[in-house]
């Protein structure tokens, strides 16, 4: 049953990733601070699975990219793990990935 299941869930995520045409995400100065799960070269195949569900096209790229960031709030950092400065569009990618990342350093 549960095989089944994750069959049609693959499928479909490929079908969308399929039918969502390949951008490639512009590169600016990083402003937004992040608290990323982790921060990989963009030519990972992490960082390339998770664009390509989100039809983006990392080719050519040579930038951090974090992986599940969210911003972290004036309150202070309660990152427990990797913070970062980055173009961090989460309006248009729900916090999956971030874009061109840079250790923060007290």
């Amino acid at each position: 049953m549960f095989s089944k299941l994750s069959v049609v869930v693959a499928s479909v995520l490929i079908t969308l990733a399929a039918a969502i045409p390949n951008t490639t995400p512009p590169v600016t100065t990083p402003t937004s601070d992040q608290c990323c799960n982790s921060v990989v070269p963009s030519s990972s195949a992490a960082a390339s699975a998770v664009a390509a569900l989100l039809g983006l096209d990392l080719t050519g790229l040579n930038v951090p990219v974090g992986l599940s960031c969210s911003p972290i709030t004036v309150g202070g950092n309660n990152c427990g793990s990797t913070s970062v400065v980055c173009d961090a569009p989460d309006k248009e990618w729900g916090g999956l990935i971030a874009i061109n990342c840079i250790p923060i350093t007290a």
